[in-house]
């Protein structure tokens, strides 16, 4: 069910297809060791330089019976055009040249700070793919939260379940249907895919600028990352929000039931919709530690079952989709309603 057409082309697929020499890619198969969600997204080039211009069906052609003799009246569809746009994240490192050279390997102190930059260049890019807000923050790009904020009145409220909670203190589960004509990653027209890393060598850093200034040599690095997303048909994203935290750990009687809730996601999706996408779960450690804890408990209260039968010892796929940890999903999201 997790498949997906050739077409969809992956961020590693990207920069080895652009950077031959396979420096960037390097960086990208880094970035996937601790990221998961670039696994998993589709990515494409925007056809605007500062994002992508998406062109969405907004109204079906009327059609119609007719009597012999009598004609229909000619119609057409509408479409409506939004533009998607990316943000550009951005990081020096600056490092001082008899640091660097203290331990006699400068190639292994200067990549294990570069570990360090990329990890947090990760977790920065998938913080603001799910919170994102470029209406409060006009520097980022509009993550998947702002979009699927509210259940009632919503155009796309159907797509968004109610795990039950009445106040704040709440975490979401997200399934999310990756493709070129659904979501996908997006980076500017013109530009490279995903993070860029400059290796400017070793320079005079200057602490005040002008000449009274104080001066060192310095190992000078900057990474960089155009990105955004783009949600070209909202029907196959589901959010799972009210997910109250403190009802699920303890087990409280209104606490969700995350195996119900993800069903319900599942049937939100357009049919066929599962087959030509790829499909993945998303939630964080606690709610995944306790959907393992829930197969469990549904085992032991089933009698006969056996816990291989649901998915048992160590769940990593829910009806052969994958589940992935994302621990920038956080655990105080406020009630949507």
């Amino acid at each position: 069910m997790a498949t997906i057409s050739g077409n969809v082309v992956s961020l590693t697929d990207w920069v080895k297809r652009l950077d031959p020499d396979g420096k960037t890619a390097t960086v990208i198969e880094l970035l996937a060791q601790t990221n998961e969600v670039l696994m998993d997204m589709a990515w494409m080039e925007g056809n605007l330089p500062t994002g992508h211009r998406v062109t969405q069906r907004s109204g079906l052609p009327a059609t119609a019976f007719r009597l012999l003799n009598k004609g229909t009246a000619p119609s057409k569809s509408t479409t409506v055009q939004i533009d998607e746009a990316c943000g550009m994240l951005e990081a020096w490192s600056e490092i001082d040249k008899d640091l660097v050279e203290l331990n006699g390997n400068a190639g292994a102190f200067r990549l294990s700070e570069a570990r360090a930059f990329i990890e947090s260049m990760n977790e920065k890019q998938v913080q603001t793919l799910f919170y994102g807000n470029s209406g409060l923050n006009p520097e980022q790009y509009t993550g998947l939260s702002p979009r699927y904020n509210a259940i009632a009145g919503a155009t796309n409220g159907s797509q968004v379940l109610s795990g039950g909670a009445v106040a704040n203190g709440n975490s979401s589960i997200w399934l999310v249907c990756w493709g070129e004509q659904q979501t996908y990653g997006i980076f500017p027209k013109g530009s490279k895919a995903g993070l860029q890393h400059d290796d400017l060598g070793l320079q005079v850093v200057e602490n005040v600028a002008g000449i009274g200034g104080d001066r060192m040599l310095a190992y000078r690095e900057r990474w960089q990352w155009k990105c955004g997303i783009a949600v070209k048909d909202w029907r196959f994203n589901v959010r799972i929000a009210n997910v109250n935290i403190a009802n699920l750990v303890n087990k409280a009687p209104t606490a969700a039931n995350l195996f119900d809730l993800m069903i319900k996601a599942l049937h939100r999706i357009p049919t066929n919709g599962l087959k030509m996408t790829r499909p993945v779960f998303y939630m964080n450690r606690t709610v995944r530690e306790m959907l393992d804890i829930q197969a469990r408990d549904a085992v032991q209260l089933g009698g006969q079952l056996k816990y291989e039968v649901v998915d048992g010892q160590w769940i990593t796929t829910f009806r052969g989709i994958p589940l992935r940890v994302v621990d920038q999903l956080i655990e105080n999201e406020a009630l949507v309603v």
